[in-house]
């Protein structure tokens, strides 16, 4: 677990070096292709210095919750690195970096000067690290114990996020780009925050000088989390005006229930609906059927955004499946834009690409 591989062409010539992982799918992770190198801790240390170096021109104090690294497509495959405020959260989707998590933890101790750093592990490997390494999800490797979620900013709101506990490594930070962009089409507007979590959205949206919130979310515990974000950040004047509502409903279920109810602006943002292959067809035609029923509550001049996070859905599968969807409608619609991963999230291949959303206006 965890040795190096070496692959060699026919002509035994060095191709390139990566993690052996016997109990994973991906059998090795590739560090390093080319001429070959030593992978040491001058090697590390560069690799991790250039992942900071792309980040350091996007985020100001105003924004203080982002991803450092973001696994294979900064170099670092298997692994994830966030920033809340003064405490890192270290992800690994692989047990082979168990034998290198020392070093790796004090390579980060010393250039980002973390007040704490959490380990989160994929619930793949939670049970594998914890027999073998004795290592725990939720494992605080350095600093002070936690017993309260982590307060960061982002565009200068106020957000809290267990990374102890919570999904991802607490917070969807990938959605940063988009919830921006909300805010900035909000202003007048009822909106709907249809999987609305801890109201990301939301609270852009009241920022934005939206006249209403309805946060709609099967989960209790995260309705109760939007809740606190709000008053979080309740001194802001457009928050604090904005009226919000909770409706603990299954989405699907509500939007099909409630057909009278009507909104200026619809956000769509459900949990993967392909994990796995052998589900992306039906996913597509989820995504359809929710984009249809999202649009049938839009008022006239109404905005919707849909939003997918499934990697085993094309982004072209997926605008057209909206498109599909407002079609059908048969109502005027216009596509005022697609987006796709925010940039420190980069996709720097086909299978890394995983975001998107389309915004379209009726």
């Amino acid at each position: 677990m965890g040795e190096m591989g070496i692959i060699y062409d026919k002509k035994d010539k060095f191709l390139a070096a990566g993690f052996f992982d016997p109990d994973s799918p991906i059998r090795l992770r590739i560090l390093h292709a080319g001429k070959p190198t030593n992978i040491d801790a001058a090697w590390w240390t560069e690799r991790l210095e250039s992942a900071v170096a792309r980040r350091a021109p996007l985020f100001d104090h105003q924004t203080t919750g982002f991803r450092w690294i973001n696994g294979e497509n900064d170099g670092w495959p298997g692994l994830v690195l966030d920033r809340y405020a003064d405490t890192l959260v270290l992800k690994l989707y692989t047990a082979a970096w168990l034998p290198r998590l020392r070093e790796i933890t004090g390579l980060i101790r010393q250039r980002l000067q973390a007040h704490r750093i959490v380990l989160r592990l994929s619930r793949n490997i939670q049970e594998t690290v914890l027999r073998e390494w004795r290592k725990n999800d939720g494992e605080i490797l350095y600093g002070p114990p936690l017993e309260q979620p982590i307060i960061f900013l982002e565009t200068g709101l106020q957000f809290e996020a267990d990374v102890l506990r919570g999904q991802k490594t607490g917070f969807f930070l990938d959605q940063r780009e988009n919830r921006r962009k909300v805010g900035s089409r909000a202003r007048g507007r009822s909106v709907l925050n249809a999987f609305s979590f801890t109201g990301g959205f939301s609270l852009y949206a009241a920022k934005g000088g939206a006249a209403s919130i309805t946060d709609l979310d099967i989960s209790r515990h995260a309705l109760e989390g939007g809740r606190r974000n709000f008053q979080l950040n309740e001194s802001i004047p457009e928050i604090a005006r904005c009226r919000r509502t909770e409706i603990k409903a299954d989405a699907f279920e509500w939007l099909n229930e409630n057909s009278k109810k009507r909104f200026g602006l619809i956000i769509l943002d459900p949990p993967s609906l392909a994990k796995r292959e052998s589900e992306r067809a039906g996913a597509i035609e989820a995504y359809t059927h929710l984009a249809s029923a999202g649009i049938a509550h839009l008022e006239p001049g109404g905005l919707l955004v849909a939003c997918s996070c499934s990697a085993h859905v094309s982004a072209l599968e997926f605008f057209e499946s909206v498109r599909r969807a407002a079609s059908k409608s048969r109502r005027r619609f216009s596509e005022l834009e697609t987006t796709g991963h925010a940039p420190d999230h980069p996709a720097t291949f086909e299978e890394a690409n995983y975001l998107k959303a389309a915004y379209l206006g009726f």
